[in-house]
This record gives C-alpha cells, structure tokens and sequence, in this order.
C-alpha cells in the first residue's frame, strides 16, 4: 500500500509591503495549498505574531527559532505541521562577522507512518556570499547527521527545505546534491523540483511586481530536498508545483513563489 506525504515551503516577506493587505492572502493561500507539513521563512514574531496567527488562525503546530534574547529583529523561520509536533530545535548559522541572526529549525513530526524530522532555513542573500552559504550548508548538514543517526530505524528520511538565495549549479546546492564533496560522507540531497518539477521553476521573479527592477530576477532560490541513503520509495518525490503565483483579491502574498512537493510513503 502507498500514500504520500504533501511538503511546502514559503518565504512569506516578513512585513514589506502591505503586510494588513497581505495577511489574508497568505491565509487564503495556506488553506488552498493545504499542507501537511510546511517550513516558511521571514515570518514575523511580533507586531504581529504570525507564530500565534499560525496556531490561533489556522490550526498548526508551529516550532520556530529564533526566541527570548535570540530574537533580535522579530524576523524568524518555522515549521508547520497539521500533525504533533513532539521534539524540535534550532541553531544560529554562522554569518560571518554581522550579528547572529540566520537559523536552521528542525521539527520532529508525528506522522502517521512515524517520526518525521523536517529542517528550514534561510541561508544568506549577498550574490558575493557563496562560501559563507556553503558553510552554513556544511553545519545544516551536520545536524541533519546527528540526528538521523540518533534514530536511524525510522522509515521517512529527513528532509530540508527553505530559502537557499542559490541557485541550482551553485557551490552550495552542488554540495547538497553530491556534485560534489559535501560536509557528511554518505549523506546526500535529492532536489525534489529537478525531479519532478516542469520547466526551470523559478521562485523569484519579475512576474511577481514585487520583484520588479531586482539585479538578479528568474532564480530558483527555494528547495525542498530529500536525504539519502533513504528506504525506498519511502521520500521519493512524485510531484512538485508552485503556489503563490497569483493575487488574492487584488493582492500579490509575497515575493516569493512557494513549492509544494508530494513525497511517496509505503505502508506495506
């Protein structure tokens, strides 16, 4: 027997632009998109909570980092989930010499085919930042690592997704997705869009008019990928689309396309 799991991810903007305008848009997206599990980057952490809005308003179990102390700019990534979320953690990335403020979240999930655990991040922006990404790469993967190995009967793999701002033959992806030499001997990344994705599957745009007059438009920058060695086809993507595409009610939700990938399960 076979069933799928449905993963998204979404930058959703923090509070550019119109933020009251576009808050029911992002609503009305979530519901249409209706995923199982989501990781969403630059959500707001007050003045407004979206964590809480996420809970109150639409249902999930919500890990998230940074907090308290951490929290300096109210500028966080999380994890939503329709199921129990029953362990989770984060971790500052290093950025350099600027303050500590990019994070992976890791969430693990009750499914009902086991324990999930999902990982979000969003790396760092500059064009001229590709090491500092492949650094930040290594130590996601790393903890991705440590944590497959602290369980390694479960039968869904790890995943990571989220905003990388690279591209896919970038060092950073290439490190990823075995092109080359990455930080974990033996562990690998399928990019589920590559897969099964149609066309080039760009998620920052001009066609978005928040993106208009952008140095470097027409860029995949959002991943879902999919750790290997993984027991088949439990992980395997089947399918991958973009979401966000269009106004809701006059009103673009982000700047950002999301993607949203349904990954096989056996249950045999």
């Amino acid at each position: 027997m076979s069933d799928s799991l449905r993963l998204a991810t979404w930058n959703t903007w923090w509070r550019h632009g119109d933020l009251d305008a576009r808050t029911p848009a992002i609503a009305a997206t979530l519901r249409s998109v209706a995923p199982d599990v989501i990781g969403l980057q630059e959500l707001c952490s007050r003045n407004p909570d979206q964590i809480a809005w996420l809970s109150d308003e639409l249902g999930y179990h919500v890990a998230t980092a940074p907090g308290g102390e951490d929290d300096r700019f109210s500028i966080v990534n999380a994890v939503a989930s329709r199921w129990p979320i029953t362990d989770s953690g984060w971790a500052f990335l290093d950025v350099g010499a600027a303050p500590k403020h990019r994070t992976v979240v890791w969430a693990e999930i009750e499914t009902p085919f086991g324990r999930w655990d999902v990982f979000t991040t969003h790396l760092s922006h500059g064009f001229d930042e590709s090491a500092l990404r492949c650094r930040q790469i290594d130590e996601i993967a790393r903890l991705i690592d440590e944590r497959r190995h602290a369980d390694p009967d479960r039968i869904l793999p790890p995943v990571l997704v989220g905003d990388l701002n690279a591209v896919p033959d970038s060092d950073e992806i290439r490190r990823l997705t075995g092109r080359s030499a990455g930080a974990v001997p033996g562990l690998v990344f399928s990019d589920a869009w590559e897969l099964v994705g149609a066309g080039q599957g760009e998620t920052y745009s001009e066609a978005n008019p928040y993106v208009l007059g952008s140095a470097w438009p027409e860029r995949r920058l959002d991943y879902i990928l999919v750790s290997w060695p993984r027991l088949r086809p439990n992980g395997n993507p089947v399918r991958a689309e973009r979401f966000a595409m269009a106004p809701i009610d006059g009103v673009m939700p982000s700047d950002h396309w999301g993607v949203v990938v349904e990954l096989a399960v056996s249950t045999a």
